[in-house]
């Protein structure tokens, strides 16, 4: 298909931001990893793509990034219709309402932010009419903030463990947000919560796994200092948001 100006002219522009960008933040990753003895490709880098046009996809997969993450279900949808659902491993890492349930598992390959039970019970009759394991990460609210979504931490050990009983529900691991403060004690403190809670969960419950989703642009290092295997990053690729 013979793209557009403007098309092409995105086209461009992702590339080339990649291309410096994409060097760069593998560099922070491994400088991060090695100063804790981690090896580098035990932190998976999740590219998201929102409020960034389709281009900004098609040149993340020609930069050889193959986890591509969305806030949205509408827009993680328009784009999996344009490259493919093979395309990638999708991501779907934004506050999912219950009726989005459906939409959400025909598109992606695992979900970051399932914050209730009652969504996790969702998504177990949604997959079970489907006939399909669905694998999902559960929020914890380890900064305490109020804004944020998540399990309490007080109630998480009890909820998340109930949740990996579901059918057709595989709780890969957990999920957190760090504060938006330039305390990096604060930052590390809320990472730190997640890893502890997690060795706490996989300690009574075998079958929650140990993935870590924690660490955006701004705080990336010190996610993976505190044990990230996920790193969710945005700014730092494809640079400010276009879209609305």
């Amino acid at each position: 298909m013979k793209l557009t100006g403007e098309e092409l002219e995105f086209r461009v522009l992702y590339r080339t931001r990649l291309a410096e960008a994409l060097p760069r933040v593998r560099e922070r990753i491994a400088g991060a990893a090695a100063a804790v003895g981690r090896d580098p490709s035990s932190v998976r880098l999740v590219a998201v793509t929102k409020a960034h046009p389709v281009e900004a996809v098609h040149a993340a997969l020609e930069a050889g990034l193959t986890d591509l993450g969305e806030n949205r279900v509408e827009e993680l949808e328009e784009k999996v219709a344009v490259v493919g659902r093979r395309a990638a491993r999708w991501h779907m890492i934004g506050h999912l309402q219950r009726r989005w349930v459906p939409r959400a598992l025909a598109a992606s390959d695992l979900i970051h932010s399932v914050d209730t039970l009652r969504l996790a019970e969702r998504i177990s009759r949604v997959a079970g009419e489907a006939d399909r394991d669905v694998r999902i990460l559960a929020q914890v609210n380890t900064s305490g903030e109020g804004s944020k979504s998540g399990f309490d931490r007080e109630e998480a050990m009890e909820q998340i463990m109930r949740m990996a009983e579901l059918p057709h529900v595989k709780v890969e691991g957990l999920m957190t947000m760090a504060p938006l403060v330039e305390d990096q004690g604060v930052i590390a403190a809320t990472f730190r919560r997640l890893r502890e809670t997690l060795d706490a969960l996989r300690a009574h419950a075998t079958d929650v796994g140990p993935e870590l989703s924690m660490g955006m642009t701004n705080d990336l290092e010190i996610a993976v200092r505190e044990g990230s295997t996920i790193v969710r990053i945005g700014t730092a690729l494809f640079g400010d948001r276009l879209l609305k």
